[in-house]
């Protein structure tokens, strides 16, 4: 978050000057777009009541089970994979096809 925060360009100001200071900001419960727990629970809450608008996803969850959060997601866009296309390996290419190692290595971040 530091990293991606200081890299954007408000003003020609950086939001923090040190990853220490983000972080003293980040326990007080300042962020760049307000409150980020506040936030994080509302968007929470809504998901609860409101399943069909709001999906809510965890990135540990994607880490420990990517290809059943996967799956969800695309329930939840209403476009799931049929079953040929699990058969075929397309849930597997487009994990393989956003993860970190793929992402990182592509001409535009080199």
């Amino acid at each position: 978050m530091w990293n991606f925060a200081n890299n954007l360009r408000l003003d020609n100001h950086k939001y923090a000057n040190s990853i220490e200071e983000m972080f003293d900001h980040f326990c007080k419960g300042v962020s760049l777009y307000g409150p980020f727990w506040n936030q994080v629970l509302d968007y929470w809450k809504e998901s609860i009541e409101n399943p069909d608008k709001v999906f809510f996803l965890m990135y540990e969850e994607i880490k420990k089970q990517p290809k059943i959060q996967l799956k969800r997601l695309a329930e939840f866009l209403e476009c799931p994979f049929s079953i040929e296309e699990e058969n075929c390996g397309v849930v597997e290419e487009i994990l393989r096809m956003c993860s970190f190692e793929n992402l990182r290595n592509l001409e535009v971040n080199t």
